[in-house]
């Protein structure tokens, strides 16, 4: 009887998992839940959405007739395999067991791996060694030898570190509108932007709603027209229009308040969502929004250059700014261009989960 495997990307914002068969080929059957790093989620939450993806999967499993699940790996955002007193791994795993016990799946290896090792794994050919650069919510990058991590650069959290982030990227581009209202900051767009984006609404969840347009339309989309009729930023499309607009609203509290509320109101990962709304300003040509990606951009390569890539390494770049068509790709790779080795984005780490199941057996 043939032999099946599951791979799982345990991520901070949601868990996607997919069935397929040892010996190669394409995906049987996937299945998506919600957020699953462990040191976030409550265990019974984590058991809960594992087995939302694996029952699927089973049912899939035994409607096929063709084989046995026979390995399961779960890459974990927030899991530290390396350490065995690691409380996020030991989490995971459990809530894993019990998933799988829900799913009907009988005892099969199973392991649980950092989610660097299966985002490297995901890249061309599916390797064993070279670097790894995840830049989404928050940034890392590690050194994979022998399919296994050794050494992990950044990754320190919204705090202490992630620079180059989206968090990071949104909250540079808080200080920017701040700054610029004050009169120390040099006029921006992002003042409109970022208000029409916080005001009324969620960090951030405006400015997913408007993804859809450019950055000036998102600005009137999102209710900057309201936000300026308070005596806001109004008009602030970048000139002299919007230094004039921006050093008015000074004395008034209200845009200050909204930006300073949207820093302060939400989770980081809430935050992070306002870092579409400088990427649209940054493309519509506001100086300001693309000097914040520039030097996310120089964070990420410096973080990447610590890990000392040969040239022609594999490097395997992740995440929603590094996947492909992310919006710090080009900049990223530019950057790369001095250490001769070639960023090969992916979507995410899901290809290889299922890669090191296969290796599994």
């Amino acid at each position: 009887m043939e032999k099946l495997v599951i791979g799982i990307d345990v991520g901070g914002t949601r868990i996607r998992a997919a069935l397929a068969r040892s010996a190669g080929g394409g995906v049987l059957r996937t299945a998506s839940a919600g957020a699953g790093n462990p040191r976030s989620v409550p265990p019974e939450v984590l058991t809960s959405r594992l087995a939302a993806c694996v029952a699927p999967l089973a049912e899939a499993a035994q409607a096929a007739g063709t084989g046995r699940i026979a390995a399961v790996v779960a890459g974990v955002a927030g899991a530290e395999p390396r350490n065995p007193d690691d409380a996020g791994t030991r989490v995971a795993h459990a809530a894993l067991r019990r998933a799988l016990r829900r799913g009907g799946v009988r005892p099969v290896q199973v392991q649980i791996r950092g989610d660097t090792e299966i985002a490297f794994a995901a890249g061309p050919g599916a390797p064993a060694a070279g670097v790894v650069a995840i830049a989404g919510t928050g940034a890392s990058a590690a050194r994979i030898a022998a399919r296994r991590q050794t050494a992990t650069i950044d990754g320190h959290g919204w705090l202490l570190g992630d620079e180059g982030s989206g968090f990071w990227i949104a909250r540079q581009a808080l200080r920017a509108a701040l700054r610029s209202l004050d009169g120390r900051g040099p006029a921006t767009a992002l003042v409109g932007l970022l208000t029409a984006a916080t005001v009324g609404g969620e960090p951030g969840e405006r400015a997913l709603g408007a993804r859809g347009g450019d950055a000036e339309a998102a600005a009137a989309d999102s209710g900057a027209g309201r936000a300026g009729e308070r005596g806001s930023a109004r008009g602030t499309r970048g000139g002299g229009a919007a230094g004039r607009t921006a050093r008015g609203t000074a004395g008034d509290p209200v845009v200050r308040i909204a930006l300073v509320d949207a820093g302060f109101a939400g989770a980081p990962v809430e935050i992070a969502r306002l870092c579409p709304v400088v990427v649209r300003a940054a493309a519509a040509g506001d100086a300001v929004a693309g000097a914040i990606l520039d030097e996310a951009a120089d964070h990420l390569a410096e973080t990447v250059a610590v890990l000392a890539p040969a040239p022609g390494e594999p490097l395997v770049t992740t995440g929603a700014l590094l996947a492909p068509a992310g919006p710090l790709l080009p900049r990223f790779t530019a950057r790369m261009r001095p250490y001769d080795v070639t960023p090969a984005p992916v979507p995410d780490g899901l290809a290889g989960a299922v890669a090191l199941a296969r290796a599994m057996l």
